[in-house]
Protein backbone atom coordinates (compact mmCIF):
# COMPACT_ATOMS: atom_id res chain seq x y z
CA UNK A 1 0.00 0.00 0.00
CA UNK A 2 1.25 3.45 -0.91
CA UNK A 3 0.25 6.52 1.09
CA UNK A 4 0.75 10.16 0.10
CA UNK A 5 1.34 12.43 3.11
CA UNK A 6 1.18 16.24 3.09
CA UNK A 7 2.47 17.51 6.45
CA UNK A 8 4.77 20.52 6.95
CA UNK A 9 5.79 19.59 10.51
CA UNK A 10 8.99 17.71 9.73
CA UNK A 11 9.07 15.80 13.02
CA UNK A 12 5.43 14.72 12.80
CA UNK A 13 5.86 13.77 9.14
CA UNK A 14 8.83 11.55 10.02
CA UNK A 15 6.91 9.95 12.89
CA UNK A 16 3.86 9.23 10.72
CA UNK A 17 6.06 7.82 7.95
CA UNK A 18 7.94 5.60 10.41
CA UNK A 19 4.69 4.35 11.92
CA UNK A 20 3.25 3.33 8.56
CA UNK A 21 6.53 1.82 7.45
CA UNK A 22 6.23 -0.43 10.51
CA UNK A 23 2.80 -1.44 9.19
CA UNK A 24 4.39 -2.28 5.80
CA UNK A 25 2.97 0.78 4.05
CA UNK A 26 5.06 2.95 1.75
CA UNK A 27 4.65 6.59 2.83
CA UNK A 28 5.65 9.40 0.43
CA UNK A 29 5.95 12.77 2.28
CA UNK A 30 5.43 16.28 0.93
CA UNK A 31 5.83 19.52 2.89
CA UNK A 32 4.42 22.02 0.35
CA UNK A 33 0.91 21.86 -1.13
CA UNK A 34 1.80 23.57 -4.41
CA UNK A 35 4.64 21.14 -5.08
CA UNK A 36 2.38 18.18 -4.33
CA UNK A 37 -0.21 19.34 -6.89
CA UNK A 38 2.49 19.75 -9.54
CA UNK A 39 3.73 16.21 -8.97
CA UNK A 40 0.41 14.43 -8.40
CA UNK A 41 -0.66 11.70 -10.80
CA UNK A 42 -4.25 10.33 -10.66
CA UNK A 43 -4.64 7.20 -8.53
CA UNK A 44 -0.89 6.75 -8.05
CA UNK A 45 -1.54 6.20 -4.33
CA UNK A 46 -3.89 3.94 -2.35
CA UNK A 47 -4.71 6.70 0.16
CA UNK A 48 -3.91 10.40 0.74
CA UNK A 49 -3.39 12.24 4.05
CA UNK A 50 -3.48 16.05 3.86
CA UNK A 51 -2.73 18.56 6.60
CA UNK A 52 -4.73 21.77 6.12
CA UNK A 53 -2.20 24.40 7.20
CA UNK A 54 0.82 23.88 4.96
CA UNK A 55 3.05 26.17 2.86
CA UNK A 56 2.09 26.93 -0.72
CA UNK A 57 -1.42 25.67 -1.48
CA UNK A 58 -3.36 24.76 1.69
CA UNK A 59 -4.71 21.28 2.24
CA UNK A 60 -8.32 22.20 1.40
CA UNK A 61 -7.33 23.54 -2.02
CA UNK A 62 -4.96 20.62 -2.58
CA UNK A 63 -7.89 18.28 -1.94
CA UNK A 64 -10.03 20.19 -4.44
CA UNK A 65 -7.23 20.02 -7.00
CA UNK A 66 -6.81 16.28 -6.56
CA UNK A 67 -10.55 15.70 -6.86
CA UNK A 68 -10.57 17.44 -10.24
CA UNK A 69 -8.47 14.60 -11.66
CA UNK A 70 -9.01 11.77 -9.15
CA UNK A 71 -12.42 11.19 -7.57
CA UNK A 72 -11.78 7.73 -6.13
CA UNK A 73 -8.58 7.69 -4.02
CA UNK A 74 -9.59 8.06 -0.33
CA UNK A 75 -8.48 11.31 1.35
CA UNK A 76 -8.13 12.03 5.08
CA UNK A 77 -7.66 15.62 6.28
CA UNK A 78 -5.55 16.47 9.33
CA UNK A 79 -6.60 19.67 11.08
CA UNK A 80 -5.81 21.50 14.28
CA UNK A 81 -9.37 22.80 14.33
CA UNK A 82 -12.49 21.15 15.71
CA UNK A 83 -15.15 23.63 14.59
CA UNK A 84 -17.91 22.21 12.41
CA UNK A 85 -17.15 24.77 9.69
CA UNK A 86 -13.64 23.36 9.28
CA UNK A 87 -14.96 19.80 9.16
CA UNK A 88 -17.54 20.71 6.52
CA UNK A 89 -14.90 22.59 4.51
CA UNK A 90 -12.84 19.38 4.46
CA UNK A 91 -15.76 17.27 3.26
CA UNK A 92 -16.88 19.86 0.73
CA UNK A 93 -13.40 19.89 -0.79
CA UNK A 94 -13.78 16.16 -1.46
CA UNK A 95 -12.26 14.55 1.63
CA UNK A 96 -13.60 11.23 2.90
CA UNK A 97 -12.67 11.72 6.54
CA UNK A 98 -10.90 14.08 8.94
CA UNK A 99 -8.84 13.73 12.11
CA UNK A 100 -8.23 16.53 14.61
CA UNK A 101 -4.73 17.07 15.99
CA UNK A 102 -3.34 15.85 18.31
CA UNK A 103 -4.25 12.25 17.51
CA UNK A 104 -3.01 8.74 18.22
CA UNK A 105 -1.35 7.00 15.29
CA UNK A 106 -3.44 3.90 15.96
CA UNK A 107 -6.60 5.97 15.48
CA UNK A 108 -5.27 7.27 12.16
CA UNK A 109 -4.45 3.69 11.19
CA UNK A 110 -8.00 2.59 12.06
CA UNK A 111 -9.47 5.35 9.89
CA UNK A 112 -7.19 4.41 7.00
CA UNK A 113 -8.01 0.71 7.33
CA UNK A 114 -11.73 1.51 7.20
CA UNK A 115 -11.37 3.60 4.05
CA UNK A 116 -9.18 1.02 2.34
CA UNK A 117 -11.67 -1.78 3.14
CA UNK A 118 -14.47 0.29 1.62
CA UNK A 119 -12.36 1.01 -1.45
CA UNK A 120 -11.78 -2.73 -2.02
CA UNK A 121 -15.47 -3.72 -1.74
CA UNK A 122 -16.79 -4.47 -5.25
CA UNK A 123 -19.75 -2.41 -6.34
CA UNK A 124 -22.86 -4.62 -6.53
CA UNK A 125 -25.50 -1.95 -6.88
CA UNK A 126 -27.33 -0.97 -10.04
CA UNK A 127 -25.56 1.62 -12.14
CA UNK A 128 -28.63 3.83 -12.43
CA UNK A 129 -31.31 4.87 -9.91
CA UNK A 130 -34.33 6.88 -11.08
CA UNK A 131 -36.69 8.62 -8.66
CA UNK A 132 -39.26 10.79 -10.42
CA UNK A 133 -37.13 13.17 -12.53
CA UNK A 134 -33.96 12.51 -10.53
CA UNK A 135 -31.36 10.20 -12.10
CA UNK A 136 -28.35 8.90 -10.16
CA UNK A 137 -25.47 7.21 -12.00
CA UNK A 138 -23.66 5.32 -9.26
CA UNK A 139 -20.59 4.12 -11.14
CA UNK A 140 -19.95 7.54 -12.67
CA UNK A 141 -20.83 9.41 -9.44
CA UNK A 142 -23.10 11.79 -11.37
CA UNK A 143 -26.59 13.12 -10.63
CA UNK A 144 -29.12 14.64 -13.03
CA UNK A 145 -32.51 16.27 -12.57
CA UNK A 146 -34.68 16.85 -15.64
CA UNK A 147 -31.60 15.98 -17.67
CA UNK A 148 -29.45 18.72 -16.13
CA UNK A 149 -26.37 17.60 -14.24
CA UNK A 150 -26.10 18.60 -10.58
CA UNK A 151 -22.56 18.96 -9.22
CA UNK A 152 -22.24 17.28 -5.82
CA UNK A 153 -19.28 16.86 -3.47
CA UNK A 154 -18.32 13.23 -2.67
CA UNK A 155 -20.09 13.40 0.71
CA UNK A 156 -23.23 14.92 -0.85
CA UNK A 157 -23.24 12.18 -3.48
CA UNK A 158 -22.91 9.51 -0.81
CA UNK A 159 -25.75 11.11 1.16
CA UNK A 160 -28.13 11.08 -1.82
CA UNK A 161 -27.21 7.41 -2.40
CA UNK A 162 -27.97 6.53 1.23
CA UNK A 163 -31.40 8.15 0.91
CA UNK A 164 -32.05 6.60 -2.52
CA UNK A 165 -31.14 3.08 -1.41
CA UNK A 166 -33.62 3.36 1.47
CA UNK A 167 -36.45 3.42 -1.13
CA UNK A 168 -38.61 5.92 0.74
CA UNK A 169 -37.89 4.61 4.24
CA UNK A 170 -37.34 7.28 6.89
CA UNK A 171 -33.72 7.32 8.09
CA UNK A 172 -32.64 8.76 11.43
CA UNK A 173 -29.79 11.24 11.74
CA UNK A 174 -27.73 8.67 13.64
CA UNK A 175 -28.24 6.02 10.95
CA UNK A 176 -27.25 8.49 8.23
CA UNK A 177 -24.17 9.60 10.19
CA UNK A 178 -22.93 6.03 10.63
CA UNK A 179 -23.47 5.23 6.94
CA UNK A 180 -21.95 8.50 5.80
CA UNK A 181 -18.71 7.92 7.71
CA UNK A 182 -18.73 4.07 7.59
CA UNK A 183 -18.11 3.66 11.31
CA UNK A 184 -19.45 5.01 14.56
CA UNK A 185 -18.19 8.48 15.48
CA UNK A 186 -19.60 11.12 17.74
CA UNK A 187 -21.30 13.37 15.21
CA UNK A 188 -23.02 16.61 16.03
CA UNK A 189 -26.62 16.18 14.88
CA UNK A 190 -26.40 19.61 13.28
CA UNK A 191 -23.81 18.19 10.87
CA UNK A 192 -26.43 15.98 9.22
CA UNK A 193 -28.90 18.88 9.10
CA UNK A 194 -26.29 21.03 7.39
CA UNK A 195 -25.61 18.35 4.77
CA UNK A 196 -29.32 17.82 4.15
CA UNK A 197 -29.69 21.57 3.61
CA UNK A 198 -26.74 21.59 1.21
CA UNK A 199 -28.36 18.76 -0.74
CA UNK A 200 -31.78 20.42 -0.78
CA UNK A 201 -30.33 23.59 -2.27
CA UNK A 202 -28.85 21.60 -5.12
CA UNK A 203 -31.54 18.96 -5.66
CA UNK A 204 -34.81 20.72 -4.79
CA UNK A 205 -34.38 24.50 -4.73
CA UNK A 206 -35.14 25.17 -8.41
CA UNK A 207 -37.87 22.53 -8.74
CA UNK A 208 -41.55 22.62 -7.79
CA UNK A 209 -41.57 18.96 -6.74
CA UNK A 210 -39.44 18.46 -3.65
CA UNK A 211 -37.77 15.08 -3.18
CA UNK A 212 -35.83 15.35 0.08
CA UNK A 213 -38.39 15.08 2.86
CA UNK A 214 -38.34 15.44 6.65
CA UNK A 215 -40.46 13.46 9.07
CA UNK A 216 -40.23 15.64 12.15
CA UNK A 217 -38.80 13.79 15.12
CA UNK A 218 -37.80 10.77 13.01
CA UNK A 219 -35.46 11.72 10.18
CA UNK A 220 -35.25 12.10 6.41
CA UNK A 221 -36.40 10.24 3.33
CA UNK A 222 -36.41 10.61 -0.46
CA UNK A 223 -39.78 10.73 -2.17
CA UNK A 224 -41.97 12.90 -4.38
CA UNK A 225 -44.83 12.29 -1.95
CA UNK A 226 -45.10 13.76 1.56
Amino acid sequence: MKILLLEDDFTLSKEISAFFTSKEFECVPYYDGSLLLKKYLPQEYDLIILDINVPGTNGIDVCKGIREVDKKTPIIMLTAFSEIEDKLASFDSGADDYLVKPFHFEELYARISSLLRRKDIPQQSENKIIIEDLEILEDDMRVFRLGEEIKLTPKEFKLILILAHAKGKVLSKQFIAEKLWDYHIETNQNTIEVYINFLRKKIDKDHETKLIRTKIGYGYYLSAQE
